[in-house]
């Protein structure tokens, strides 16, 4: 196995979970409500933001990304996962684990440059309000739409062409989904290049998005405590807590998932729990957070779905 040479075509095997006798199809369905309630969530936050017209302000034509990401996250990782549950199959094709891997990364790269956009449109909002409706236009609007979606593109594509050109001598996927440090531990060639220049990506993103949350809540926090009017101070914070929110679940899962793979007395089991969890637990809350944090959002929900009942 370790001296073989694989190509394209070579099928690859994932590891799965142990699952008990007769429980194959309660986690499979209990797996597919959550996807469905993940994906009603996403789609309900996307809708309310397109159809109804109060909600059409740069805050919301940004945050739209974010329900977006979620759901490339979660189709990615779930019916796939729930497939080869059900239907005892270990098996994947190479460019479908690729594709798997690759908007994973997308996903994971996403949220982070969308958290780092909508905190500088709250740092506009709240900063600068006079100034606000000149400097978030339509295009600007629009150009941060576009670089948020290119630069995670640009970043996450080259990541994983470090292993294009690398041979593959094994077969086997050390985990339930594919990502692209499962798909580096194929290859049989030298990966110090590889690893180093992914590190360097890796914290590229952290630390551009980081930096620029940082700066914006630093500024926000500023000009709250700065001004008298305590209702000014609560709506600030308030368009601001959802973001905070959905960053530390985010970056807690994330930490939680690295560490998991550093301990060796941790279940294997638990380990793909855990990485499984950073790709299904934003879908499932971020849309209720914002959901209970903007009132706006909230109110345009409760308004729909009781004119719904009353229809």
């Amino acid at each position: 196995m370790e001296n073989s040479s694989f190509g394209i075509n070579s099928p690859l095997t994932l590891e799965t979970f142990f699952i008990p006798p007769g429980g194959k199809y309660p986690i499979f369905l209990f797996g597919l409500a959550v996807y469905l309630f993940g994906m009603s969530c996403n789609l309900t936050l996307i809708s309310l933001i397109i159809l109804k017209k109060n909600l059409h302000k740069p805050m919301y034509f940004i945050l739209i990304s974010l329900p977006v990401n979620d759901l490339i996250g979660i189709t990615a990782m779930l019916p796939k996962v729930l497939s080869n549950i059900v239907t005892e199959t270990r098996e994947v094709s190479y460019p479908l684990c690729v594709l798997q891997a690759f908007l994973l990364h997308m996903c994971a790269g996403g949220i982070l440059f969308v958290l780092a956009a909508m905190a500088f449109d709250r740092y506009i909002a709240i900063c600068m309000p006079l100034r606000y409706s000149s400097v978030m236009t339509p295009r600007i609007v629009a150009l941060i739409i576009f670089l948020v979606w290119s630069s995670d593109f640009v970043c996450i594509l080259s990541l994983f062409s470090l292993q294009s050109g690398l041979p593959r001598c094994r077969s086997v996927i050390l985990s339930v989904f594919c990502d692209n440090q499962s798909l580096l531990k194929l290859t049989c060639g030298n990966l110090i290049l590889s690893n180093i220049i992914g590190l360097f990506i890796t914290v590229f993103i952290q630390v551009l998005s980081m930096s620029i949350q940082a700066y914006s809540y630093f500024k926000i926090l500023v000009a709250c405590l700065s001004r008298k009017q305590s209702d000014a101070k609560a709506k600030a914070v308030n368009t601001c807590v959802a973001q905070v929110v959905i960053l530390v679940m985010f970056e807690i899962a994330g930490t939680f998932t690295v560490l998991s793979h550093r301990f060796q007395n941790i279940s294997p089991d638990l380990q793909k729990v855990m990485g499984m969890l950073m790709f299904i637990l934003p879908p499932l809350i971020n849309p209720i957070v914002y959901g209970l944090y903007t009132s706006e959002i909230r109110r345009t929900f409760l308004s729909v779905f009781k004119s719904r009942i009353s229809s």
